[in-house]
C-alpha cells in the first residue's frame, strides 16, 4: 500500500516516515500528513510524520528501518544521525505466506531466440573463454583475448567474441580449505556455463589451484572445445599465447556454427542484483524488478535472489514464502553465519550501507535490505543455494553472496544466471561477459543523467506516471529482448572484462 502527493511518498498506513520526492525547505507544508517540515530534508530523505519516543522503532513498508535514540518529532528528517540500530525479534513463520503460483499455459508462454547446448542448456550469448586459473596467468589469459578483438573475429560473425576470465587469487591458500572450494566451483561454473561455445584454462604450473586436480575433482571433461594448458609446461608467455591461439583458431568455425533458435522463457534464469542504491529502489526499480520476476517465474523461468547481507532484516519475509521448512531453515541458517562472520572480522551488519546508499536517503541496513528484497517479486521460496552452486530449480530462488556487487554476480553466473538485472539509483556501471546486464534506474534525474548507461528508466513509478506492474512487463519484455541478442548498454560500452570476482574466504598465507 503506497500513496504518492507531489512532495512525499507514503508506503504504509502504518508507517511513521514519508519519503521527500524533491528537496523540502524548512517550513514547507507536507500535504496530506498535518505538518510542516521542521528543516531541509534532502531529496529520498524521510520525514518524520508522528512523534516518536526514544527506543521506538521507525516504521517504513510497515517494517521495522531503526530506532530512534531519541525523541523524534513530526516534521523532523529522520537520517543517520537519528537513527540507530537494535536487535529485535523477527517471526520467521515460515511458509505462512505461501501461494499458488498462476502458471502461464506452455503453449502461451513467451519465448526468445537462444542457443541450444548439446547438454540441453540455453545460452543467451556465444563467447569463447580464457580462464586463468591462478593470478599468475591473468596477464597470459588476457594477451590471448587481445588477439581477438576489433576485425579478428569478422569471419565468425557468430562468436560474440574471445573474452579473459581473470581473478586476483588461486594460490597461498589451503588446497582443502573452504575458500579453495569456493574458486574451484566458480571456475567450473564459469567453464560450464550455456553462454560459452568453447573454453581454455591457462594456469601457471606451480599455484594452489592446480588444473588436474580441479579438472577431476569438479567432473570437467577435456575436448575440442575444453582445453587445458600452463605457463610453464608450455614454455613461457609467447609459448602459451601462441598455443592458446592455436586452440582457438580450431575452434572458432565450430564454436561459429551455433545459431539461434526460439527457446522458451522457462529457460532464462535471471540473477537479481543493486547497486548504488537510494531511497527510490524499494519504491520503483527493486519492486517493479519484483513483478518482472513474478512474470518469468509464471512463464516456467528463474529468478535468483542474493546478497546475502542485504536481507538482513528482511530475511522474515521472505521465510514466510518458502515452500518448507528445510528452505527457510537454510536461510534463517545463513543469517547466522553472516552474523558470526561479520563479528569474527570487528565488523557489524549495519555497516554494509555505503555513503552513496546514505546520500539517497538509506540508513541502517534494515531500510536497505527491505527495499532490496522487494526484487524478488512475490511468489514461493523455493530454493536456497551456496555461492556458485549449480542453480537447478525453477521460481524464485536464493544464492548465498556477499553484497558487493561484482562478487555476488559472479556467483549467480557460475551458478547459472545467464540474464542478469541491475537496479541503481546512485549510477552504478557494471557488466559481467559472459552474460548481458540490463541496467535499471531508480529515478529520472539519474536516469537522464547517465542515459548511455541505463537501459529502463524506472523513474515515472516514483513520479506516479507508472505502475509496478506496467514497468514490470516492460522490463520483462525487455530481458528477452536482450537474451535474444539485442545489446544491453554495458555490452555496448564494453563492461564486463574486469567484473569476474570470486569470493575469498579464509586465511591468505
Amino acid at each position: 500500500m503506497s500513496s504518492t502527493d507531489t512532495l512525499t511518498t507514503r508506503l504504509h498506513v502504518a508507517d511513521n516516515v514519508v519519503v521527500a520526492r524533491t528537496d523540502i525547505l524548512p517550513g514547507t507544508e507536507i500535504p496530506g500528513e498535518n505538518l510542516r517540515a521542521v528543516e531541509h530534508i534532502p531529496a529520498g530523505h524521510k520525514i518524520a510524520t508522528a512523534p516518536v519516543a526514544a527506543g521506538e522503532p521507525l516504521r517504513k513498508y510497515d517494517q521495522i528501518i531503526g530506532f530512534a535514540p531519541a525523541t523524534i518529532a513530526p516534521g523532523d528528517h529522520v537520517h543517520t544521525h537519528n537513527v540507530e540500530m537494535k536487535d529485535f525479534a523477527r517471526d520467521y513463520a515460515a511458509g505462512t505466506e505461501t501461494r499458488d503460483t498462476a502458471y502461464v499455459a506452455e503453449a502461451e508462454r513467451a519465448s526468445f531466440m537462444g542457443y541450444k547446448r548439446a547438454n540441453g542448456r540455453v545460452g543467451t550469448r556465444n563467447y569463447i573463454g580464457v580462464l586463468s586459473t591462478v593470478n599468475c596467468s591473468a596477464t597470459v589469459a588476457r594477451y590471448v583475448s587481445e588477439r581477438y578483438r576489433w576485425a579478428a573475429l569478422d569471419a565468425y560473425p557468430n562468436v560474440d567474441g574471445v573474452v579473459a576470465i581473470t581473478h586476483g587469487t588461486g594460490c597461498s591458500l589451503d588446497g582443502g580449505s573452504e575458500g579453495m572450494a569456493l574458486l574451484r566451483r566458480t571456475l567450473a561454473g564459469y567453464a560450464r556455463h550455456p553462454n560459452f561455445g568453447g573454453i581454455i584454462f591457462v594456469g601457471l604450473g606451480c599455484e594452489v589451484a592446480q588444473i588436474g586436480q580441479f579438472v577431476a575433482h569438479e567432473g570437467l571433461e577435456m575436448g575440442p572445445l575444453l582445453h587445458a594448458m600452463t605457463i610453464q609446461d608450455t614454455g613461457g608467455t609467447m609459448a602459451t599465447i601462441a598455443a592458446a591461439c592455436e586452440r582457438i583458431d580450431a575452434m572458432l568455425p565450430e564454436v561459429d556454427k551455433a545459431r539461434r533458435s526460439e527457446q522458451p522463457a522457462s529457460e532464462l534464469i535471471l540473477g537479481l542484483e543493486c547497486g548504488g542504491s537510494d531511497a527510490y529502489s524499494g519504491i520503483s526499480a527493486n519492486p517493479s524488478l519484483g513483478a518482472a520476476v513474478d512474470l518469468l517465474v509464471r512463464h516456467g523461468g528463474t529468478g535468483v535472489l542474493g546478497e546475502t547481507p542485504e536481507i538482513y532484516g528482511a530475511e522474515h519475509l521472505l521465510t514466510r514464502r518458502a515452500v518448507n521448512d528445510e528452505v527457510a531453515g537454510d536461510l534463517v541458517d545463513l543469517i547466522q553465519w553472516w552474523e558470526e562472520y561479520v563479528a569474527q572480522h570487528d565488523g557489524a551488519m549495519n555497516n554494509n550501507p555505503s555513503p552513496g546508499n546514505k546520500a539517497g536517503g538509506l540508513t541502517t541496513i534494515l531500510e536497505k535490505s527491505l527495499g532490496a528484497a522487494a526484487k524478488g517479486g512475490t511468489t514461493n521460496l523455493t530454493a536456497v543455494y551456496r555461492y556458485a552452486e549449480p542453480v537447478t530449480a525453477k521460481g524464485f530462488v536464493f544464492m548465498d553472496t556477499p553484497g558487493y556487487d561484482p562478487v555476488s554476480v559472479t556467483g549467480m553466473v557460475a551458478g547459472g544466471a545467464n540474464m542478469v538485472c541491475f537496479t541503481t539509483g546512485r549510477g552504478s556501471v557494471f557488466g559481467c561477459k559472459p552474460v548481458p546486464s540490463i541496467k535499471l534506474a531508480t529515478n529520472t534525474v539519474m536516469y537522464e543523467r547517465m542515459a548511455d548507461d541505463m537501459d529502463i528508466n524506472c523513474g515515472p513509478v516514483a513520479d506516479g506516471a507508472a505502475s509496478i506492474a506496467e514497468m514490470g512487463a516492460h522490463i520483462f519484455q525487455t530481458v528477452l529482448d536482450i537474451a535474444s541478442g539485442a545489446p544491453s548498454k554495458s555490452e555496448t560500452l564494453g563492461f564486463g572484462d574486469d567484473e569476474f570476482v570470486p569470493w575469498q574466504i579464509g586465511a591468505v598465507m
